[in-house]
């Protein structure tokens, strides 16, 4: 099933189908950080937000398709200074139909190779600490948790702790 799965990079052509996309993602996981009908982007300012993301060399995002629709993505976001320059903070969504199936693998294994050749030395993320299939995930590809934000986020009348996770590249 994986082979039928496109990695790419974004394009600003793309900007309607992938405001979809994180709206789909919204709307079926209570793990990404907009609520379902919250993300206030329209397909120009996200046209816009593409387009300023890849004017950055350490900025990307990629995109996971299958049957022409979009399953997924892999936002890395740089830091804008010389002191970060080499960390980039990353944000990750697929679709719930397909989760498990090596995509979110084959996602951070495109971001890697992207990161070695921009000579970018961290990746970091945060996670929901009760995300166990993420936490899974990230552990896999060698994250390591470096400390817990306590009451990071506030979910359906309760407060919520995020992992802050990392991996070093060499």
């Amino acid at each position: 099933m994986n082979s039928l799965v496109i990695i790419r990079e974004i394009k600003e052509s793309d900007a309607e189908e992938f405001l979809n996309l994180c709206k789909r993602i919204d709307a079926e996981t209570p793990y990404m950080m907009f609520e379902p009908g919250e993300r206030p982007t329209t397909i120009e300012d996200q046209r816009d937000e593409i387009r300023d993301i890849l004017s950055r060399d350490n900025q990307t995002i990629f995109i996971a398709g299958k049957d022409n629709q979009l399953i997924g993505y892999l936002a890395a976001y740089g830091g804008r200074y010389r002191r970060n320059r080499q960390t980039v903070y990353i944000v990750a969504g697929i679709l719930q139909g397909f989760t498990s199936q090596g995509v979110g693998t084959r996602l951070f294994e495109q971001l890697e190779e992207w990161a070695k050749k921009r000579k970018i030395h961290r990746l970091d993320l945060a996670v929901m600490v009760h995300n166990e299939a993420a936490l899974a995930l990230y552990r896999k590809i060698g994250f390591e948790i470096e400390g817990r934000k306590k009451h990071s986020l506030f979910i359906n009348d309760s407060y919520v702790d995020e992992y802050w996770m990392s991996k070093l590249l060499t």
